[in-house]
């Protein structure tokens, strides 16, 4: 018998499938730019990197926000796979996209930040497979400006088009299968971040 007590998850923390080198962040688009983007390994001209541009970590929270690839221009749902020192650089230089009374000097300085920053973060309730949001949160990770640059043209390691991942495992969900949707998923586990890096990211937690 097992006597240890799992430990409660805490409400902030980065989770996500991840090697030595790489993490893997998900994305939906519209398959004029998704497919093309599998294809290549990179995002095409039609890709707008002026916009910001938002990346998650977390499978199951991409899930809910395209619902499952059939929100409209989000039907190609990618797997990013970045380099680990891209996803560090943009921490760093990410604000976070509230404000937060004692993490931030006063409201202006922070709407100062956040307007110059090329990074934001916000932390959302993550997901089970109904996509009902549990108690701790996932990052939500926004690119712009150099940052938007940098993801496109330096730390894409690979892409891959998991819209038929995303159906089979919304299928087994529909039909009430969840250990076997359960076992489709990326394996994604806490990723190792000194406290630095995200001491000015987390609001009211820790990592």
């Amino acid at each position: 018998m097992n006597d240890q007590t799992e430990r409660p998850e805490p409400r902030f923390r980065v989770r996500g499938r991840h090697t030595g080198s790489t993490i893997t962040v998900y994305q939906a688009y519209h398959p004029g730019i998704g497919r093309p983007a599998a294809r290549d390994g990179r995002f095409p001209t039609t890709w707008k990197r002026e916009r910001m541009t938002w990346i998650k970590p977390s499978f199951l929270w991409m899930m809910y926000r395209c619902g499952w690839g059939t929100k409209e221009n989000q039907e190609t749902v990618l797997a990013v796979e970045i380099t680990r020192e891209g996803f560090l650089w943009a921490l760093r230089h990410a604000c976070l996209s509230h404000y937060v009374p004692g993490l931030h000097a006063d409201q202006a300085a922070w709407q100062e930040q956040l307007r110059t920053a090329p990074a934001r973060v916000q932390w959302d309730p993550e997901r089970d497979l109904h996509l009902t949001p549990l108690p701790h949160r996932s990052l939500q990770l926004g690119l712009a400006g150099e940052a938007a640059a940098r993801y496109a043209d330096e730390w894409i390691v690979g892409i891959e088009d998991v819209t038929p991942l995303t159906r089979e495992v919304h299928g087994l969900v529909r039909a009430g299968e969840l250990a076997r949707a359960g076992e489709l998923l990326p394996n994604e586990r806490p990723y190792p971040l000194d406290h630095d890096a995200l001491a000015h990211l987390l609001p009211g937690g820790s990592e």
